[in-house]
């Protein structure tokens, strides 16, 4: 089997795209504030934007004690 001649290309390091649930659109700056828990089924993760947090006051569960 032949080996590869070249290098693979770099890859740009770009954050991924999240999911804003409160203005329901992407954002660079959405992180985890809330997830709902229903009967045995795995918590729903919420995420909100830096804007949304601001606007209402959310905590990202990262930061709370």
């Amino acid at each position: 089997m032949a080996k590869p001649t070249h290098a693979p290309a770099p890859r740009t390091e770009q954050a991924p795209e999240q999911w804003c649930h409160w203005h329901k659109g992407p954002s660079q700056t959405a992180v985890l504030v809330d997830a709902i828990e229903k009967n045995s089924a795995p918590p729903h993760p919420l995420y909100a934007c830096a804007p949304c947090r601001e606007q209402r006051g959310l905590i990202p569960l990262a930061d709370l004690p």
